[in-house]
């Protein structure tokens, strides 16, 4: 059963709270991380990606990285740029895009649960990647970005929601790209300054409803989820007469249901065809796929087994033939299809995470940027179907992983909003 506990939370005051939210450390290359933190030092970007507080000279994993994010952190609590709520707390983060809301729960899981697999994976994770995040909450002592956590929906939860959001909100607050986000404090004791709802009844409630649920599921996230579970098993050999009730023995999370979840499609573009004129990659592709020109106009598959195609500022439509098809969880996604029948077949791409020739493009930017893409410095793109929530679940659940870059969740989880620390 979930373990999902309140806790200690750090967050900024008030009246800084939309300048203090960023978007995921990863979102960004370091020249984009400069230039979102120039002109704004509260950003947490600034924290997240203490590099921009370095030349070029200083190389991004540089141990001076670390300790100055550390420093920045510390500086600004000192400050009261963040304040510390009193006792164990949860919260309640809305965001909203183009009129659609979704709710999560803000918390802290177990890192056992990860381990015994009862927070589940869908994905694997790069040890390079990981190391750097394990170095940034071990050094700053924190968990500054939380891990997005999806559960089969819960009434019990669900009416608890509702109940909470009658309340009046701590933050709400639309962000430069117009993506809307409100929190509510749900307060585990007397005394807690205002807005809160709630009380240690429904603190309880809460816990309780998870415990009933069996599992839960990374969505977005593997990395950071897999680096705060090392840095906490780290911290128990430091300290070989821990109890498991210790901060560092739970991550920040923020976990929703997945009726409200929405999945985006993830592009890909490839550098050439594997040596291949247009003749002779369309007689390859059309052994496994039945083709249709669609003109000039973007195209976006309306459903599962179709593929737009864009190659010589044409767009076609792929329909995928019956033998390329599978019941399997894995087989049977739209980017294992496209993967398996066409990119190593036809296009020559066996490690899509390793080769070099294939990028892939998150939904949010539209199939405009396939077109500037195959224009500037690739040949040809496709256009997905996006999994479903659904299937990511059913992956998880059947112990298996998807293949890279299957999912693209929008609106993303700013980070800074929820400290964690760790002791």
């Amino acid at each position: 059963m979930a373990v999902v506990k309140p806790f200690v939370c750090i967050r900024p005051e008030e009246k800084v709270a939309s300048k203090v939210a960023a978007l995921p450390y990863d979102v960004y290359n370091r020249k984009e991380a400069c230039r979102v933190v120039a002109g704004n030092p509260l950003s947490f970007l600034n924290i997240d990606r203490a590099e921009t507080q370095f030349g070029d000279e200083v190389d991004t994993y540089d141990d001076r990285v670390y300790d100055k994010a550390r420093e920045l952190l510390d500086q600004q609590i000192a400050e009261g740029v963040y304040v510390t709520d009193k006792g164990e707390n949860y919260y309640l983060y809305e965001l909203t895009m183009d009129g659609r809301n979704q709710t999560g729960i803000v918390a802290c899981c177990s890192i056992d649960d990860y381990v015994n697999g009862i927070i589940k994976k869908h994905e694997n994770t790069r040890e390079d990647k990981e190391i750097d995040r394990i170095r940034h909450v071990d050094t700053t002592n924190a968990h500054t970005g939380p891990i997005f956590l999806a559960y089969r929906q819960n009434q019990v939860l669900k009416e608890i929601v509702a109940q909470v959001k009658e309340g009046k909100p701590l933050y709400d607050f639309v962000s430069e790209d117009g993506i809307g986000h409100r929190v509510w404090r749900i307060a585990g004791e007397a005394g807690c300054q205002e807005p809160y709802t709630g009380g240690r009844g429904l603190v309880q409630a809460i816990e309780a409803a998870f415990a009933s649920i069996p599992a839960t599921y990374i969505a977005d996230g593997h990395h950071r989820a897999a680096s705060a579970v090392k840095v906490g098993l780290k911290r128990r050999k430091e300290n070989p007469d821990y109890t498991g009730e210790e901060p560092f023995n739970y991550f920040l999370s923020v976990l929703f249901p997945d009726e409200e979840l929405m999945i985006l499609p993830y592009n890909r573009v490839v550098k050439d065809l594997n040596g291949l004129d247009k003749e002779g990659f369309f007689a390859a592709i059309s052994q496994k796929f039945e083709i249709e020109e669609k003109g000039r106009e973007p195209f976006g598959p309306s459903g599962k087994g179709t593929f737009g195609m864009y190659l010589e500022e044409t767009w076609y439509c792929l329909k995928a033939k019956p033998e390329c098809l599978s019941i399997d969880p894995v087989k049977g996604l739209d980017v294992s299809i496209l993967q398996d029948c066409l990119l190593s077949p036809v296009l020559g791409i066996g490690d899509p995470r390793t080769d070099k020739r294939i990028d892939f493009i998150g939904g949010i930017r539209g199939l405009g940027e396939l077109e500037r893409r195959v224009k500037e410095d690739m040949k040809v793109a496709f256009s997905m179907y996006p999994t479903s929530i659904e299937e990511l679940l059913q992956v998880a659940d059947a112990g298996l992983l998807m293949p890279p870059k299957s999912t693209w969740f929008e609106p993303k989880l700013r980070s800074g909003l929820f400290i964690h620390r760790l002791g």
